[in-house]
């Protein structure tokens, strides 16, 4: 496969910039893959879609501030750092961007607030990575809280305007547990407390997961031979729990929804010789893209996603490409909206 044959155009303007009031009105595009047909939906129509004892998988991954901004020492230039995943706990090693890259050199010194922060460069890994350390004595606990009170929502850069407090309540999924991520899960964003609950009453069950969710999916893809295309590593954490939900749901004929693509990429991670789901803990670099065959999940609930993007191609790979085409420009005629704040679509 080749980066071009996932190329297509999408207007600015339907790349939601702020959720919907309600999430669970956002809209729904329900596919069968088998007959190639499309349905617009509302997104709290999954309630009569799906049936009870159905499993809808998700991520309670957290989101932290990863974006944080900091003067360079002697210059006072300021230096957009975003961090990616912790290192090494015990000397406050981080993997980050920064932004502008070409100012920051091993060794140099990055002060962040009132110097409440500061920051040594000790490598280099990409033309933007940098591996940094944090100066700083105090606990774990209020190492945290420094992050957090300098730190922003890291909502992407699509999204034009700038951070709203409300960001801090958008950007989360309501099963956000375990913080180490540094983008939503934004296939979940349309569940509400509401809808929950009366998925609940349906008996809809649901599996959690763990990946963290780092920038590895929304990377641009820089190879034409996607085969050459190397993901991001993430952490994941699939316990026995979620496995016995999803493995009863498989032996039963039920459906199993990957609600998001993180899910997906863990799971397809973790699949045993049977094709059931297996406890694990790792780092996943699993890319799916055409042509691939799924395991475990039978249903598929997924935002739309930007031209060319491993999102993308995961679409393309749980259907097929020239049809997911034909869906996409569907959803562009109908002015859908796409990325974390937009629609969503359901693939069965």
């Amino acid at each position: 496969m080749k980066l071009s044959q996932f190329k297509f155009e999408l207007p600015e303007e339907l790349v939601a910039q702020e959720p919907l009031k309600t999430r669970h009105e956002s809209r729904l595009m329900v596919i069968d893959k088998q007959a190639k047909t499309i349905e617009h939906r509302t997104f709290h129509d999954v309630l009569d879609i799906l049936d009870e004892d159905d499993v809808m998988v998700v991520n309670n991954t957290k989101v932290f501030t990863a974006r944080m901004y900091g003067q360079k020492e002697k210059t006072g230039a300021q230096i957009e750092v975003f961090l990616l995943r912790e290192l090494n706990h015990d000397l406050r090693l981080w993997d980050v961007l920064v932004d502008p890259a070409r100012k920051i050199r091993v060794g140099n010194k990055l002060y962040f607030g009132n110097d409440d922060l500061v920051a040594e460069v000790v490598d280099n890994t990409t033309s933007r990575g940098r591996t940094i350390r944090f100066l700083f004595d105090g606990s774990d606990e209020d190492f945290a809280r420094v992050v957090k009170k300098l730190g922003e929502t890291p909502i992407p850069k699509y999204i034009t305007r700038g951070v709203k407090k409300e960001d801090e309540a958008w950007y989360q999924s309501l099963f956000a547990k375990h913080i180490g991520a540094v983008a939503a899960p934004a296939a979940q964003l349309h569940l509400t407390r509401e809808l929950l609950m009366r998925l609940d009453i349906k008996g809809i069950k649901f599996a959690e997961i763990t990946l963290h969710l780092g920038l590895g999916a929304f990377r641009e893809v820089e190879v034409e031979d996607l085969t050459k295309h190397k993901m991001d590593s993430e952490y994941y954490r699939i316990e026995q729990s979620a496995c016995d939900i999803v493995n009863n749901a498989i032996h039963a004929k039920k459906r199993v929804v990957s609600v998001g693509g993180s899910v997906m990429r863990a799971m397809e991670t973790s699949v045993s010789s049977t094709k059931t789901l297996n406890p694990s803990e790792g780092w996943t670099d699993k890319f799916l893209f055409p042509p691939y065959h799924f395991s475990i999940a039978n249903a598929f609930i997924t935002n739309f996603h930007q031209p060319e993007s491993p999102l993308f191609m995961m679409a393309c790979a749980y259907t097929d490409l020239e049809f997911m085409h034909h869906v996409y420009q569907e959803a562009i005629k109908e002015k859908y909206r796409f990325l974390c704040y937009g629609d969503a679509m359901l693939i069965m």
